[in-house]
């Protein structure tokens, strides 16, 4: 610590300078404005004296007369190197710190501040810590000083003179000009050398990192203004360029180009034409090379593209429609005739009423192909909209205008390809829709398809309400499971089931093989596809509920006729029969399922519904010795095994009507088993089934070959209705069965069923087990013993009386 003359003791009395905004550290020489006349004062009695004052800084600056809680309790004592008085009664003074002193009592003085302070005594002991301390703070300090321009250079040999850490403390703090008031009074009051380097040393880290930080910023920034500045004078160049060559500015050519577009669309709304003309003008004012600018001239092109008002010019006429959409079609009664009825309320109101259709129905059941039939009916453009994987709701909505590369939703695009405000807009598979952290696209839907709300659908980037309320929505699924219950409450469901085999034969023989014959070039060749070649085709090398594959089977015969007709120069007609198929399409890829050859014990023919339509489905049973244990095989679900239970259940309670033991069940093992077991298998229908087979394997009374049967059993053997009749009484008439056995309850749905199938099968309506068994058993001595009602019997479509004498309607 430097020492000067005359020594002060470390208890000393003298006057105060109380300073604003400002610390005066030791060995810092600073000059002071001073213009209280109690501060005027103080200096005025320190140079009468010895020319020492003590300096403390503070606490509010604002505060004009100071009390003793208004200064901090340690300053520095320094010494008046110079005093000045000016004209405006103010007193400029340049002061020298020379060491800390802490304030003990404040004096009785009206005059001026006058105080009683004793001298702070500071030091560490020298060590190597403090040594490399110093070191790593000079260094910091002088990358400080680099990043730092307001600092002179000099300062860095004169801090790295110092070999005091207390004055290179007080030296360096100087400096550092973001260092709050508080921060710097709190370095004043450490009276540890060490511990403040310590803190100096954080706080130009701190710095540093700030500047190095705005540094960056700045270049960056120079950087931009100078390629602006660039492509301003570029732009500018080129204009004057063209001007002198005479060519017309191209960018405000296309101004006018734009707002001539927006004026020749009369239907426009009010809120569009104004923000199209608040963005032209603002337009007008930028530089055409600049991003904002093709971002505004990219949102009024979208604007001006949009179809408002225009309205393709629509046709009511619906005996047209109805041919459209039978050439376009075969069968599909119900689905035709609920878009008739749509198109009618449609012709009478002349607006759009109603849910919006939803077909819903397996892959290649024509949902697609219906739309496209509708929009040829009605005259109205026809767009499509994929939706399978969609996850982003901005996919429906858009993105707003501040993301790079913006673009208006499918919606608004698809409007704009259709060219008109009221197309036929097709939303293809809507439930494979999924949701993510980007939203989800069904609820966005949910306003797009609301018939009270989308007459104002608002996209993200137009930022405006565009009336949706004249286009007409169809949307197709596959799967009914897929599509949230909000959006399946705002359109009616209509389901497409699967295409019968009848269905097939006949979509094949007028639409699928003249189509085929056209695109392989045997147009002008006499090709006879005979029917069972195609009924082959369809059950043995297709297993599908649509016809794509019917389709793709037809197309590579056409082929390979197609070859045989260039390699051998066939002129005549090429007849395809079932014989022939295989030579053309290979071996079978698929086995239709028929009834076995003989009654069986164990075994019956049960009816499913598969994805691709009905199937026989073979039930076995085998009682082995065991412990009273019910086994089911074959993949079977919760449904699927709770009906065989039931089944197993009905038979224990049969048992003495069956002539067996009451507690036969106790020694046997009976093991149910559903072939095909890689093929999952659900549902109540195979109830009855399960029993007759249960019933069978126990008494070893055979059952009925020619016969299959389907229906859910109850503990107490009733019979419950199940669904999927129609598909599975063609299955049953495709395996060459002659009876079927259904429950009495499902007689409402026989109407469905095609003549040809009514009138090849017996139908057999019951609501009892023990009917059941009845029919299906080949030996009857056992059932004898049951009390049961005469079951109903359809037979050639007619249904007969008890007495199997025909006494009712014919089954239409």
């Amino acid at each position: 610590m430097d020492s000067y003359p005359n020594q002060l003791p470390p208890v000393a009395r003298g006057p105060l300078l109380p300073l604003r905004d400002i610390i005066v550290f030791p060995h810092m020489v600073v000059p002071l404005f001073v213009g209280r006349e109690k501060s005027i004062a103080a200096l005025e009695v320190a140079m009468k004296k010895d020319k020492r004052i003590l300096l403390a800084a503070q606490r509010d600056a604002k505060v004009n007369n100071p009390g003793a809680k208004d200064i901090y309790p340690v300053g520095t004592i320094g010494t008046i190197v110079q005093l000045l008085k000016l004209p405006d009664d103010t007193v400029k003074v340049l002061v020298e710190g020379k060491q800390r002193a802490r304030i003990l009592n404040y004096l009785d003085s009206e005059t001026h501040f006058n105080v009683e302070y004793e001298l702070v005594t500071e030091g560490d002991e020298p060590s190597v810590k403090t040594d490399a301390l110093m070191r790593e703070v000079q260094s910091t300090f002088e990358n400080y000083v680099k990043l730092n321009k307001q600092i002179p250079p000099e300062m860095l040999m004169t801090v790295q003179n110092i070999s005091d850490p207390a004055r290179m403390a007080d030296s360096i703090v100087v400096h550092l000009s973001s260092v709050k008031l508080s921060e710097r009074q709190e370095l004043l009051e450490d009276f540890s050398p060490v511990s403040r380097l310590t803190k100096l040393y954080q706080m130009m880290q701190n710095e540093i990192e700030i500047l190095q930080v705005e540094k960056r910023i700045r270049t960056r920034v120079k950087k931009q203004m100078e390629r602006s500045q660039k492509e301003y004078y570029l732009n500018e160049q080129m204009h004057a360029i063209q001007r002198e060559l005479g060519e017309k500015d191209e960018f405000r050519s296309e101004l006018i180009d734009l707002e001539k577009q927006i004026k020749s669309k009369p239907a426009i709304s009010k809120e569009a034409l104004e923000k199209s003309r608040k963005e032209l003008k603002k337009l007008q004012m930028m530089s055409p090379m600049s991003a904002e600018a093709t971002v505004i001239r990219n949102y009024v092109d979208w604007i001006s593209l949009l179809p408002w008002g225009k309205k393709s010019r629509e046709s009511y006429d619906l005996i047209n429609a109805e041919k459209v959409l039978d050439e376009d079609h075969y069968g599909l009664t119900k689905i035709k005739e609920r878009i008739i009825e749509h198109l009618a309320v449609q012709a009478l109101s002349k607006k759009l009423n109603g849910p919006i259709l939803c077909f819903v129905g397996p892959p290649g059941t024509g949902k697609t192909s219906l739309a496209k039939s509708v929009a040829r009916a009605t005259g109205r453009e026809f767009v499509r909209l994929s939706l399978g994987g969609v996850r982003d709701e901005a996919e429906i909505r858009g993105h707003r205008r501040t993301y790079i590369g913006a673009m208006p939703g499918k919606i608004v695009q698809s409007l704009k390809k259709a060219g008109s405000d009221n197309p036929v807009f097709l939303l293809d598979e809507i439930d494979k829709m999924s949701s993510d952290f980007r939203g989800d696209p069904a609820s966005a839907l949910l306003e797009v398809l609301d018939p009270e709300q989308n007459h104002a659908f608002n996209d993200h980037y137009l930022d405006l309400d565009y009336d949706l309320s004249d286009v007409m929505f169809i949307t197709t699924a596959n799967m009914l499971s897929g599509i949230p219950i909000p959006l399946q409450d705002r359109m009616e469901i209509i389901e497409l089931s699967s295409y019968t085999e009848y269905e097939k034969l006949s979509i094949a023989t007028r639409y699928l093989v003249p189509k085929q014959q056209e695109r392989c070039g045997l147009a002008e060749l006499e090709l006879k596809v005979e029917e069972d070649a195609i009924s082959t085709i369809i059950n043995l090398y297709t297993r599908e509920a649509g016809v794509r594959n019917l389709e793709r089977e037809i197309a590579s015969v056409c082929r390979k006729i197609a070859r045989d007709v260039v390699k051998h120069e066939l002129k005549d007609t090429v007849t395809v029969t079932a014989k022939d198929v295989s030579k053309y399409l290979g071996v079978p890829k698929h086995k239709v399922n028929e009834k076995e050859a003989e009654d069986k014990i164990g075994l019956v023919n049960g009816l499913a519904v598969t994805s691709v339509g009905g199937d026989l489905l073979t039930v076995e049973v085998s009682a082995v010795s065991g412990k009273g244990k019910l086994i089911r095989t074959g993949r079977m679900g919760e449904v699927m095994q709770e009906a065989s239970e039931a089944a197993y259940t009905y038979v224990r309670s049969r048992s003495a009507l069956l002539g067996l033991k009451e507690d036969f069940y106790k020694d046997l093992d009976i093991h149910v088993h559903f072939p095909e077991g890689a093929v999952p298998k659900d549902g109540p229908s195979a109830g009855i089934a399960t029993a007759t087979c249960i019933v069978s394997a126990l008494t070893r009374i055979p059952v009925r070959a020619d016969l299959a049967m389907t229906g859910e059993i109850t503990l107490r053997g009733r019979v419950l209705p199940i669904g999927g009749v129609k598909e599975k009484l063609l299955a049953a008439h495709r395996g060459h069965v002659s009876t079927v056995i259904l429950p009495a309850d499902n007689r409402k749905d026989l109407h469905e069923v095609p003549p040809k199938v009514l009138a090849a099968l017996d139908i057999v309506l019951v609501d009892h087990m023990d009917q059941v068994l009845h029919v299906a058993l080949a030996d009857n001595e056992v059932i004898e013993r049951f009390e049961s009602s005469e079951a109903l019997i359809y037979r050639a479509g007619r249904l007969l009386s008890p007495d199997n004498k025909e006494d009712g309607p014919t089954v239409s």
